[in-house]
């Protein structure tokens, strides 16, 4: 008999459906794996609130008017607001904050009226603000990798990566920025989507930056990231600016389709000098599952992907640099005990409160936007971020999907890169582009590379085809069994 904590949310809600199991007994059992874990994966857990959600999905269920995944148990990142927990954003600046509402995509998967039913169990670490690609800028503690408790787990949504791997919740959500949807993905072995721009609101989520920030599932399968996002979008056009006005979809509704005569793209740019040769071979060997499955595979180019580095540096911390500002010590957040004046108390508040990383990009991004720079610099770069956008459209004129690796080498090891943060930049170079143009894009386990750790194969897709995107992952799942692969550190 397969263990709780090993099926997947489309199992487990077919079981509480079923009536084998109750939400409230599945919620005990994945609370229990949670209060035992010591990856500093959770940043908060509240038993209390998550049975009272679990025993209000029972009774949904038993009243026949239960969303189509009740009483599953899931956790969110520390980036969206949540009333019964605390809201950190992984910050010291947020230490201890309630937000007196919840964040959409919180809503929509949750047990309220209309939500899809999902019990929350917990709040997952990230990077500070989302800013990082390793976790290890949470200012509250590093995560490790379940594969290798010495490695990094990726970033910024380490911690619902983790989580989802080491089988303390089956299935989180992440938020995408530059890659961090994808690269913890590919880093822990899960798999995990971020839709199109202005899918999913951005309404509770806390900003870094605004024309980049996406929310997006993170699970084992595809089937599982189908289900969830498909009740995770949907306009929000009252509450979120950068809202589509595009109805919510079924995304697992093509799942079982045939993939035969799909046009797969494969940039040049993605396989060049600074590709392991562990991960070349994972990915390669995903490439050839393709064409057994009838998929052809064609060159494209993405001309400008070198240049999406310099150009997410410029855009999102000047973004960060704004949004960041309404942290300042007056109606919430922290304050420092020690100050004269007003603006003794802006300064220091926000020294003490922000950790090195944002204060380096709140630097950068006030810099690029500043007098005699901002054509120089800013400017520059929303031009060369539209003709990034122009070379996925030429590619996608002879190809459906463009397939690659999500980053250059696996997981490192803890304290790496640490004193290097270029180098960390330099780890998004595969990411980056799909994210400044909107695109769909997403993760897929695709075998191991070096030293045995998980290796993501990233599918790209054009605007709103996230069902495409979605079967393409699922049918490479049926025939290969990476996303069951278990990590050394989940028993």
């Amino acid at each position: 008999m397969t263990a709780l904590h090993d099926m997947t949310v489309a199992a487990l809600a077919a079981d509480l459906r079923a009536k084998k199991i109750s939400a409230t007994e599945l919620t005990q059992h994945f609370l229990a794996r949670c209060q035992a874990d010591n990856s500093g994966a959770f940043l908060s857990l509240n038993p209390e609130a998550s049975l009272a959600q679990a025993k209000e999905a029972d009774a949904q269920l038993a009243a026949g008017t239960a969303g189509t995944l009740a009483g599953v148990p899931m956790a969110h990142k520390d980036i969206f607001v949540t009333t019964d927990f605390p809201t950190t954003a992984g910050s010291k600046m947020l230490e201890g904050y309630r937000s007196p509402f919840d964040a959409t995509v919180v809503r929509k998967l949750g047990v309220q009226e209309g939500g899809a039913g999902m019990v929350n169990v917990g709040k997952l670490n990230c990077d500070e603000f989302a800013m990082g690609s390793s976790n290890e800028n949470s200012a509250y503690k590093s995560v490790t990798n379940p594969w290798d408790t010495a490695r990094v787990p990726g970033g910024s949504s380490g911690g619902s990566a983790a989580a989802v791997a080491a089988r303390l919740v089956p299935a989180a959500t992440g938020t995408d920025t530059g890659g961090s949807i994808r690269q913890p993905a590919s880093f822990c072995g899960i798999t995990g989507i971020k839709p199109t721009y202005g899918r999913a609101s951005r309404y509770g989520m806390i900003a870094y930056a605004s024309s980049l920030d996406q929310a997006g599932p993170m699970a084992r399968t595809a089937e599982d990231c189908a289900l969830m996002l498909s009740a995770m979008c949907g306009p929000d056009l009252d509450r979120d600016s950068t809202s589509l006005d595009v109805p919510a979809e079924n995304f697992a509704r093509d799942l079982n389709a045939s993939i035969d005569g799909l046009r797969i793209g494969i940039p040049k740019e993605f396989f060049g000098e600074g590709l392991a040769p562990g991960v070349r071979a994972a990915v390669d060997a995903a490439l050839k599952e393709y064409e057994k499955l009838g998929a052809k595979l064609v060159p494209i180019s993405l001309p400008r992907t070198e240049l999406s580095i310099p150009v997410y540096y410029i855009i999102a911390p000047a973004e960060a640099s704004s949004n960041l500002s309404r942290f300042d010590g007056v109606k919430f957040g922290h304050r420092t005990k020690d100050y004269t004046d007003l603006v003794s108390m802006y300064k220091r508040s926000r020294a003490e409160g922000f950790g090195e990383e944002v204060k380096r990009r709140i630097m950068t991004g006030a810099y690029v936007l500043s007098h005699g720079y901002y054509d120089a610099y800013y400017l520059q770069a929303q031009k060369i971020r539209r003709m990034i956008s122009d070379d996925f459209q030429q590619a996608f004129q002879i190809c459906d999907v463009i397939a690659g690796p999500v980053a250059p080498t696996v997981a490192w090891k803890l304290g790496e890169k640490a004193d290097d943060p270029v180098a960390n930049y330099l780890a998004d170079i595969f990411t980056l582009p799909a994210s400044l143009a909107g695109l769909p894009g997403m993760s897929v386990p695709a075998g191991f590379g070096e030293e045995g750790m998980p290796v993501g194969l990233q599918l790209i897709g054009n605007y709103f085809k996230e069902v495409q995107l979605l079967n393409a992952a699922h049918r490479l799942q049926q025939a290969t069994d990476f996303h069951l692969r278990q990590a050394g550190g989940a028993k």
